[in-house]
């Protein structure tokens, strides 16, 4: 396992998260406590949640897990929650207020069974509430102890740039993470995330990074998935959705790709979309989603696999979301010297 810092701050981590969306759901709480047990003893160290998942069962057993080991365990684990969505029926009870923020970091800290959260993140943007009010809170809740670092989830470049340039001039806490979708199926987040990440030194913690299992070479384009998968249970479910994904051209052009790589290698195709992706720019840490612990073994094996240049270029071309020319490239934008005037 290999580790880098937590974006810009000084705290350490590895270079895979271990995501527990699965845990109390897709994932019974034994299987659960097989994953965190094989991701910590490979070194892993990074351990991402949300109150959100399983309505607060992934937490608790989290938590649990937590409470059955020892403390040389429980010292390695740097451990990062959400909150924002509706927990209950109150109106209150959701979205970036002080009062849902209060209320959740409480309850998270409860059923995690810890003192402090060392990465709390806000789940998304709330149009609602004013940046000072959820960054108070923050203030707030890092000055108490309760919780280290500031992190971001899902959210759009301006955003991130209002959040941090916010905390900047009231002197809070600047976000170091930002949680997005990132894979080589979906790259739109480098015409505006990536930068704004970069320019105030936001490490990247990608989401999905093998698109809903699309990377592992488990589809393909003579039948729709059928079975216990997550496609095969529902074939339209969400960004992954197999209709939409496999009337691409670019995704078999990025999967023959893909193919192609790994078996030169001798790898697992996930391997090498794996590795392609925790040596993007900005990225401090991949998040791997497992339903079984055989996955989860299947993706620890990309730990230490790193892409020559070649390869890396070859992805880079198949998986290229060609955006427009205007506002992210083209003549007199993309390619502008230092000497060039404006265009408009």
């Amino acid at each position: 396992m290999e580790y880098r810092t937590l974006g810009s701050s000084g705290t350490v981590v590895s270079t895979f998260c271990l995501g527990t969306m699965t845990f109390g759901a897709e994932t019974d709480e034994a299987g659960s406590h097989e994953q965190l047990d094989v991701f910590t003893d490979a070194g892993g160290t990074l351990v991402d949640t949300a109150d959100v998942y399983s309505a607060g069962t992934s937490e608790e057993v989290v938590g649990r897990w937590f409470a059955a080991r020892p403390a040389a365990v429980r010292d390695t684990v740097v451990l990062a929650t959400k909150a924002r969505f509706s927990m209950g029926p109150d109106a209150n009870d959701v979205g970036l207020s002080r009062r849902h923020l209060d209320r959740a970091l409480e309850a998270s800290l409860r059923r995690l069974g810890v003192d402090t959260i060392d990465l709390y993140q806000p789940h998304g943007w709330d149009p609602l509430t004013p940046v000072e009010e959820t960054l108070r809170f923050f203030d707030d809740a890092v000055t108490s102890g309760k919780v280290r670092y500031l992190g971001l989830s899902n959210f759009a470049g301006w955003q991130i740039q209002k959040v941090v340039d916010t905390a900047q001039v009231r002197g809070w806490p600047r976000p170091v993470t930002l949680q997005p979708q990132y894979n080589l199926l979906a790259r739109e987040i480098e015409w505006e995330i990536v930068p704004a990440c970069q320019e105030s030194g936001l490490g990247l913690l990608p989401w999905s990074p093998l698109g809903g299992g699309w990377l592992t070479g488990k589809y393909t384009r003579d039948s729709r998935p059928t079975g216990a998968t997550r496609l095969g249970e529902d074939p339209e479910r969400g960004v992954e959705a197999y209709d939409k994904r496999s009337a691409s051209e670019r995704t078999w052009t990025v999967i023959d790709t893909l193919q192609d790589i790994a078996d030169k290698r001798e790898v697992p195709m996930g391997a090498v979309a794996l590795a392609w992706l925790h040596d993007r720019p900005a990225v401090t840490s991949v998040i791997l989603g497992a339903r079984t612990t055989a996955q989860l073994k299947d993706n620890l094996g990309a730990a230490g696999l790193h892409l020559d240049a070649d390869e890396t270029a070859r992805l880079d071309a198949a998986s290229d979301p060609a955006p427009a020319d205007y506002p992210y490239g083209g003549p007199g934008l993309g390619q502008r010297t230092r000497e060039a005037g404006p265009t408009g």
